[in-house]
């Protein structure tokens, strides 16, 4: 039948000519045209006083702040993290191509504007934060601070003691003496550039060891305090920053852990940190100072989570702001935790008191309980749930649909193979700890729910999606 049959074959070898404008790919209103109109109307001069070519001089001209600030923001919005990804997608994606507007943007310039100005971005989101505080958006009256632990990309096996970290620098620097010494020798020889290519890189593999014996003793430290032998510090020669941390699923891997606090009310981060302990203990002061020191002012309560509550921490941040967080429970079941014990302070005893009453029960009410938005089409459904920390199969539980949630402004994601909306009913939700039938409905609604707000994008929840806030494009990092 198909020898029969009369059928058009497409030609890709014809010539097509096509009049269009880059400012007629999008509509309206579209998010990048709101991207573009907020980027240019913030003050750029610090990212302009590191641009180095200047009017009637020689070299290429730079690009413009507002090109690479507008492509991360939206990509952040889109879920992408990866410098390579966005320059990909400046050639494939009509919103991205909107915002370049014919210049051309390669994942070099877009990391290294990420890594180089921190600063500058932070004044920016402090800027921007007191703008949302005087137009009454950001109140303060009640900010909630937590971490979460993301892999760093380092691996494993690139953690070395002291012994091996001093014999790989002596290696580098040989290697680098030895390239210049080559380039030196022979400047006119024609493969110079990737002659310089390899010096280049030699020095970075220089930089990066140098790096990781600088943090040893840093290591060591901890170490003592943890009651171990000094010697068995270790540091990455990939990511010297990155800490050994346990992770929601028992492992140990390279880590960082990352500190968010967000004003409840309008959902604006208004603090950013990244630690590299793998506790939460000892974080909550210092945020307390960074929200003071860029807001101007310290929010009337603070929401954390057990991991964050210590005494000293407690009696610290009681002299700025209202700390609301768990009481751990006592040993002994008959002993009201809530109570105040002979050793407390003034703060830590109110702290307790406060604790036992319903406002705070109020506050401290569990995310599945929230209300959610429901699915317009209801449906029943089931997710897979994996035992916690065991690997022991799967569990299959009902899981509540919480309908097609659409992207940011209602837009397709630049990911996605065609425009369409997400339901989270069928987000696969992990390290979930499996109990009876109700109790594993209401813990995958939790899930599916936090997998909606955190806006997971096109990685899901293993790989870490990095933010316009973080660092270079191999790891996150302070601002």
């Amino acid at each position: 039948m198909k020898a029969h049959a009369r059928v058009i074959l497409p030609n890709r070898t014809q010539m097509e000519f096509r009049a269009s404008d880059l400012e007629s790919l999008l509509p309206e209103g579209h998010r990048a045209r709101l991207v573009w109109s907020y980027v240019v109307g913030q003050d750029l001069g610090r990212f302009y006083e590191r641009i180095r070519v200047r009017e009637g001089g020689v070299g290429r001209a730079a690009i413009a702040p507002e090109i690479l600030l507008s492509l991360w923001l939206y990509a952040t919005l889109d879920g992408v993290g990866s410098a390579r990804e966005v320059a990909r997608l400046t050639d494939a994606h009509d919103a991205y191509r909107w915002l370049c507007g014919g210049v051309q943007v390669n994942y070099h310039t877009l990391s290294d504007f990420r890594k180089d100005h921190g600063e500058a971005l932070d004044e920016l989101l402090s800027a921007n934060v007191a703008t949302l505080i005087a137009a009454g958006v950001v109140k303060l009256r009640q900010v909630a601070h937590d971490g979460m632990r993301v892999r760093a990309s380092a691996g494993a096996g690139s953690f070395r003691r002291e012994d091996k970290l001093a014999g790989y620098l002596e290696a580098a620097r040989e290697r680098v003496a030895q390239l210049k010494a080559e380039l030196e020798a022979d400047p006119g020889k024609a493969d110079r550039a990737r002659q310089a290519a390899r010096l280049r890189a030699a020095r970075e593999r220089e930089a990066r060891v140098a790096e990781a014996l600088a943090r040893l003793p840093e290591l060591e430290a901890i170490k003592r305090r943890q009651g171990k032998a000094a010697d068995q510090a270790r540091a990455s020669t990939t990511d010297a920053e990155a800490t050994v941390m346990k992770m929601g699923d028992g492992g140990f891997r390279p880590a960082y852990n990352p500190q968010l606090a967000s004003d409840v009310d309008s959902l604006v981060i208004v603090g950013v940190e990244v630690a590299t302990a793998g506790s939460d203990q000892g974080q909550m002061v210092p945020m307390i100072e960074q929200v003071r020191e860029r807001c101007g002012q310290a929010p009337e309560a603070w929401l954390v989570d057990g991991g964050f509550v210590g005494h000293q921490q407690v009696e610290q941040a009681s002299a700025h702001t209202t700390v609301y967080g768990p009481v751990p429970a006592a040993k002994d079941k008959t002993v009201d935790p809530h109570q105040p014990k002979p050793d407390d302070s003034p703060a830590v005893a109110a702290w307790r008191a406060r604790m036992g009453t319903d406002e705070a029960k109020a506050i401290q009410e569990p995310r599945r309980n929230r209300r959610v938005r429901q699915c317009p089409k209801p449906q029943s459904g089931t997710a897979a749930v994996p035992r916690a920390r065991t690997g022991q199969g799967q569990v299959r539980g009902p899981v509540l649909c919480l309908g097609p949630q659409p992207d940011a402004y209602g837009q397709p994601r630049a990911g996605d193979a065609r425009p369409r909306e997400r339901c989270v009913c069928r987000v696969r939700n992990r390290g979930l700890n499996v109990g009876n039938t109700e109790e594993r409905s209401e813990k995958a609604e939790s899930a599916s729910t936090f997998m909606l707000n955190r806006s997971s994008g096109r990685h899901g929840g293993h790989k870490p999606t990095r933010t316009l806030l973080g660092g270079r494009d191999r790891k996150v990092h302070k601002l």
